[in-house]
């Protein structure tokens, strides 16, 4: 069993890799079943621009649902992407608030983003509980509350004018409960280095810039109220790992899911073409090939999926290629020279993935905050002759 995971391993790295192999720094013992599953995890890492795998979580953690609201939008049951314009970049993150502060003081910890992330655009996420009924009074005098979000531009006079730095603001009824989002964008870019992150500053004013009353307009806090609504700060980034032989992002309709037909020979093909399937050679296509996350170990930071289909090309592409093979023209000219002879050393076109999807993973990062990451070219959509 354990011998059928490691080759298992060793076939989703081979892909990942394509069909001519990269020279390695150091040769790989291929009878060292335990040197064989280092490289190969090494190396799968790679695949997802991870440098290492998060440690074990000290508690499991309930993900926000709007990370798996997001996740199950852009991607189906397999992680495979629905929509690649769904998504605005490729990463989205999700961070808590660190401090808990009673004066509506955020601190969220953004070290986990990589320097080569470009910043596309920062929200603030904050649940506004019901206020209580017993305030009527109030809420007669009162319909709006306006909410702000502040920079901090230093934290010991974070409430005068100089202190901070106004980024959103808007109405919001007073009487309703729920998620309200503020753009802070401006905020997460000026934060190009830890240094310059003090914080974000919320207020609530009433309509006559009064500053309302915290015990009857207050948001839930990671303090004293359920994860699913602590304070959130949600970062959309494209760290520019952009797929290069994809030659479709998105899924066209049932092609993942039902493998390529085989080639079939027609009555009138050749005795050279006949030959190659008499021999017992199967045609070009596609064969399944599951990467499940609990068997490689990953399952304790990964959320969804639980592992996802990624598929192989296999099979032979002999003379003369017809189009249900999916030649390319360089392709249909390799294989006629090949069955010439004209040239010594020619072979047949490789039956390879002339279709790639994209594929989603949410999961936890070292710090426990979850990413939803999209990651081009996982998954062969279709087979053809190359």
């Amino acid at each position: 069993m354990v011998h059928t995971k490691m080759f298992g391993l060793v076939v989703i790295v081979l892909f990942f890799q394509g069909c001519i192999s990269r020279p390695t720094e150091m040769p790989v013992n291929t009878e060292d079943p335990e040197q064989v599953r280092s490289v190969a995890l090494k190396r799968l890492l790679e695949v997802f621009g991870i440098e290492d795998p998060p440690h074990s979580l000290h508690h499991i953690k309930q993900p926000p649902q709007y990370m798996i609201d997001l996740y199950n939008t852009v991607a189906d049951a397999d992680g495979v992407t629905k929509d690649p314009f769904l998504l605005e970049g490729n990463t989205v993150r999700s961070f808590f608030d660190k401090v808990h502060s009673d004066q509506m003081y955020f601190f969220f910890n953004l070290s986990t983003v990589t320097k080569d992330e470009k910043i596309l655009t920062a929200e603030l996420h904050l649940f506004k509980l019901k206020p209580r009924a017993t305030e009527y009074a109030y809420f007669k005098r009162h319909h709006f509350c306006q909410i702000s979000v502040y920079l901090v531009l230093d934290k010991k006079t974070m409430h005068l004018p100089e202190g901070r730095k106004l980024l959103s603001s808007k109405l919001v009824p007073i009487h309703t409960s729920g998620w309200e989002v503020f753009s802070i964008t401006q905020a997460v870019r000026a934060w190009n280095d830890e240094s310059h992150n003090h914080g974000l500053l919320v207020t609530v004013r009433n309509i006559g810039g009064e500053q309302a009353d915290s015990n009857i307009i207050h948001f839930a806090s990671g303090r004293d109220h359920h994860e699913s609504k602590q304070p959130m700060l949600v970062l959309f980034t494209d760290d520019g790992r952009r797929g290069v032989i994809s030659m479709s992002s998105q899924p066209d309709g049932p092609s993942l899911s039902i493998p390529n037909e085989p080639y079939v020979p027609a009555p009138n093909r050749t005795r050279m073409a006949r030959s190659v399937y008499d021999d017992g050679f199967s045609p070009c296509q596609r064969h399944p090939l599951y990467v499940d996350f609990e068997e490689i170990g990953w399952s304790g930071w990964i959320i969804s999926p639980k592992g996802y289909n990624a598929y192989h090309c296999k099979g032979s592409c002999p003379f003369p290629l017809g189009q249900n093979m999916r030649p390319t023209n360089h392709a249909t000219v390799q294989s006629i020279i090949s069955a010439l002879k004209l040239t010594q050393g020619v072979n047949s076109p490789c039956c390879v993935p002339d279709k790639l999807f994209s594929i989603n993973l949410l999961y936890f990062d070292d710090d426990e905050n979850v990413v939803l990451k999209q990651y081009d070219d996982m998954a062969a959509g279709s087979c053809g002759c190359h």
